[in-house]
């Protein structure tokens, strides 16, 4: 696979999740739409990762930081704090009251 189709696999499996995440919001399903939209962002930084990393399978994680970090990708504090914030909540939805 080529970058660019590895990289249109991605970003074509956010579009979907992201029209997902849209309708589940309308229909007020925020939870739903917010666990989502993590998947939406985890995908774009999987996306920019295998841009900037020679075509190499992203890794299996969910941490929106990290996948920014390794992605080449310079995060100001604010950003930090925001995808934190994204974090604790699709753990919190994947896994309710565990915490």
């Amino acid at each position: 696979m080529t970058i660019q189709e590895h990289k249109k696999y991605w970003i074509k499996s956010a579009e979907y999740d992201l029209d997902v995440a849209e309708n589940l919001f309308l229909n007020k399903k925020y939870d739903w739409s917010l666990f989502l939209g993590h998947l939406v962002l985890e995908k774009v930084f999987k996306a920019l990762y295998v841009q900037n990393n020679n075509n190499k399978i992203p890794p299996k994680m969910h941490n929106l930081i990290r996948l920014a970090e390794i992605s080449s990708l310079n995060l100001d504090q604010k950003k930090k704090i925001f995808f934190d914030e994204v974090n604790n909540f699709h753990l919190e939805t994947r896994y309710p009251g565990i915490s």
